[in-house]
């Protein structure tokens, strides 16, 4: 604040070599409005009437403090200004600027905030000390960690994001993928195969068998499967036939392993290019049945599922989740062994073909990296979440911790050679049982 003839005369020095008005003892009228002003301005001021050189042009940059206990109030911020001229000098400006305010209309009283003088204790006179300005040379500049926070915080969100992989796009140009309506095609599987899978509880109809010999028959079947070398599509449709036969018709015992020849030979019909011979059917029943108990056998199953042969299975998924799942040879062996384990329970028939496939990817997964692991790329694609594939999941670990041991070792025997990788060999994801306990 300027320092005008008449302000000078009415100065006077306290005990402590503050300056100090008459009166009102650093009460001052400012257009219409009382102020305060602070000591430690104004003991700057002295330190120039007593003769001191002037500060060079410095700004002081440093906030009000918590320590100086008005912290988190609006209180205006002031800047020193620089002292570069002789003190009659400043005088005779500041008589100018007074005329020249003069001429001004009056601002309203409600645009000025009031400063109280606020008494200074020992700790705030300490910290009125460390307020005042120092060379910009001397400042230390104030790094600002929260920027490099957020920007931290933001670098890690890039790292662990995860993009939607498009599976498809390296088969832009292949005419067998049928990129322009795959997903098409397996939004139709998903409407169709609820009507091509056999009801969870149709055993309860059957009088003479049960549920441990259809797991015996279908672990038989994957042996025999095996022996022939037929693709993979027609284990899973073979099992499809068998129990969507067995839902609508009733089968003595001793008829059983005809209805699973019939059923393989159906299906290799259906999906091989060259299917096995009846003669090669009656040689590996231990000639249990004749040449025209095969046919006739085969006539009654088409005619029972209405020649209904084109079901979605769980082989159809699979191919298209391994896509999702950016999957190694390893990973879709270990896959395979663990969904026909699932063929092979009928408690497992409570689940759709999708489901199923997801379930098993999801555990093979889990088994090789030793983490649960779905990424969204794979939800995408399935529209199954993680949370809903565990229950399933964990079941699938318990088949595969005992699939060495009893009877049932079909599959486990399957995937112990070189051509699958020794797939068998691989420990089961106990954690995710472990986790359940």
């Amino acid at each position: 604040m300027a320092i005008t003839d008449e302000n000078k005369s009415t100065m006077i020095k306290n005990s402590n070599g503050q300056v100090k008005g008459k009166g009102d003892m650093g009460t001052r009228k400012f257009g219409g409005v009382e102020t305060r002003t602070n000591r430690r301005v104004l003991g700057t001021i002295n330190q120039n009437l007593v003769g001191g050189n002037g500060y060079p042009c410095v700004v002081n940059k440093r906030g009000l403090s918590d320590a100086n206990g008005i912290a988190g109030k609006n209180l205006p911020v002031r800047a020193h200004r620089p002292i570069t001229r002789g003190f009659a000098a400043q005088v005779a400006n500041s008589q100018q600027r007074c005329t020249e305010e003069n001429k001004k209309p009056k601002i309203a009283t409600e645009t000025f905030s009031v400063w109280e003088d606020i008494p200074l204790t020992d700790v705030e006179e300490n910290e009125a000390a460390k307020d005042q300005p120092v060379p910009m040379s001397l400042e230390k500049t104030e790094t600002v960690v929260s920027d490099d926070k957020d920007q931290m915080e933001v670098e890690m969100e890039d790292i662990f994001s995860e993009d939607v992989i498009d599976i498809d796009g390296a088969d832009a140009k292949n005419p067998f993928a049928a990129v322009e309506y795959v997903d098409d095609l397996f939004a139709n599987y998903r409407k169709m195969e609820v009507y091509g899978c056999a009801s969870p509880s149709y055993m309860a109809q059957q009088v003479d068998i049960n549920e441990r010999m259809r797991s015996i028959l279908i672990d038989w079947l994957i042996e025999v499967h095996h022996k022939f070398e037929l693709r993979e599509e027609t284990l899973f449709l073979t099992v499809n036939l068998i129990d969507r036969f067995l839902e609508k018709q009733a089968v003595i015992r001793k008829k059983l392993q005809l209805v699973g020849l019939v059923a393989m030979l159906l299906a290799c019909k259906y999906e091989e290019i060259s299917a096995p011979l009846v003669e090669d059917l009656v040689l590996i029943s231990d000639k249990a049945y004749t040449r025209k108990e095969i046919l006739e056998m085969e006539r009654v199953m088409l005619n029972t599922l209405q020649f209904n042969m084109s079901v979605p299975t769980a082989y159809v998924f699979m191919k298209r989740y391994l896509k999702a799942a950016q999957c190694d040879m390893k990973l879709e062996l270990l896959s395979f062994m663990l969904v026909e384990l699932c063929l092979v329970e009928y408690e497992m028939l409570k689940f759709p073909p999708s489901f199923l496939a997801a379930a098993a990817i999801y555990t093979a997964q889990s088994t090789l990296y030793g983490v649960q692991q779905w990424s969204k790329t794979c939800e995408l694609h399935t529209s199954y979440s993680e949370d809903q594939l565990l229950e399933c999941s964990r079941s699938i670990v318990g088949y595969h911790q005992k699939a060495a041991t009893g009877r049932l070792t079909g599959v486990h025997r399957k995937y112990c050679i070189s051509k699958f990788g020794y797939a068998a060999k691989c420990e089961p994801a106990h954690f995710l049982v472990q986790t359940q306990q």
